[in-house]
């Protein structure tokens, strides 16, 4: 079982340590950092860990802190042997859209910085309704063709599930696959090869049925396992290896 995304930083140190007990069987989790505090407190999870690995980035809701000096300092934490993906980056026009253009600047650096290292690049896309932030991203995935890169949590936008199964995309699926209104999304993952399947939990966030209202945790990633095999008329065993061979595949765990 591997978790894909998740942000152990954002977890009390107690509920942490219980989250990483729960999960030792995991061949792998990477857990993602957003700023340049929370990018340090998860590359010291990996550091502590061997199965638990780190994205270090600059999350949209985060872009106005982009500088110079934040510059260089991304480029020498996403050389550490721990650091196995660029993100998340891209576009969230749900909390902070006044800061469109600092987004743009934001994901441009990471997408270069991705390029330059050869790893992958993690997408964060979200708007308040209407799909404006996915199909921004889509366009620019046309317009920039990272070579590697995962939609995380998806939500099954129409545009967006084009684009990126033109390019190549690792498309995450996440608690919200298992709600019962997203039906739409669970014909969506019904189109993704299976080789460009990953599962991940964005906990603390984004629990699965039966636990949604309460904390996520990396160890709840079989539920969304689950649903996506049940979904795709496959044994739980059989996805499982395939999405965690996807994963080693994308991110070199």
């Amino acid at each position: 079982m591997t978790d894909t995304h998740c942000h152990l930083d954002f977890m009390e140190p107690e509920e942490t340590q219980a989250a990483i007990e729960a999960s030792r069987d995991f061949k792998a989790i990477l857990t993602i950092g957003t700023n340049p505090v929370r990018n340090r407190k998860a590359l010291a999870l990996a550091e502590a860990h061997p199965h638990i690995w780190a994205a270090v980035g600059l999350h949209p809701t985060e872009a106005g802190l982009l500088s110079p000096e934040l510059e260089a300092d991304l480029h020498h934490l996403a050389q550490h042997p721990r650091v196995r993906a660029i993100g998340e980056t891209g576009l969230d026009f749900y909390w902070t859209p006044e800061t469109r253009q600092a987004q743009y600047q934001a994901l441009d650096f990471q997408h270069r910085l991705a390029q330059t290292l050869g790893l992958p690049l993690i997408f964060h896309v979200r708007s308040k309704e209407g799909g404006q932030a996915e199909t921004e991203i889509a366009d620019w995935l046309q317009l920039n063709k990272p070579a590697k890169f995962v939609l995380h949590a998806f939500g099954g936008h129409p545009k967006l599930l084009e684009v990126g199964l033109l390019l190549g995309a690792y498309f995450g699926f996440a608690g919200p696959l298992t709600y019962k209104k997203n039906a739409a999304l669970r014909e969506a993952a019904r189109e993704i090869p299976l080789n460009r399947l990953l599962i991940e939990t964005d906990a603390p966030f984004l629990p699965p049925e039966p636990h949604r209202g309460k904390r996520n945790h990396p160890a709840l990633a079989r539920l969304t396992l689950a649903k996506l095999a049940e979904i795709l008329g496959m044994e739980f065993e059989a996805m499982e290896k395939i999405t965690d061979h996807n994963a080693q595949v994308c991110f070199g765990f």
